[in-house]
């Protein structure tokens, strides 16, 4: 299953750029780290679990808190596509400046 960066919520592509980057967490730490509320957090992960971008594992530690872990492999070419579309859309810096 293939994903486009259009299709899917901006909240659901910040979670796995900090998982990708930050390894496996669970979902109250997504939300303290994103500074975003937990409904939004649950959406999210449910979004990126059905596409098959990330695995749900239970925490040995603490059966409440599942962890959540990036598939590498389909999300490396998503993540991807979604830098470099926010990169492009974009203004140029010469476009903030202000005139004096």
């Amino acid at each position: 299953m293939t994903a486009r960066p259009g299709r899917t919520p901006k909240s659901a592509m910040k979670i796995l750029g900090t998982l990708a980057n930050d390894g496996p967490m669970c979902p109250l730490e997504i939300s303290e780290r994103l500074n975003m509320a937990p409904r939004t957090v649950s959406f999210a992960l449910k979004e990126l679990v059905r596409r098959q971008l990330l695995r749900r594992v239970p925490n040995l530690l603490d059966m409440r808190r599942p962890m959540y872990h990036v598939n590498q492999e389909l999300a490396k070419d998503l993540i991807q596509k979604y830098t470099d579309s926010a990169f492009r859309a974009q203004p140029s810096p010469v476009a903030w400046r202000q005139k004096a």
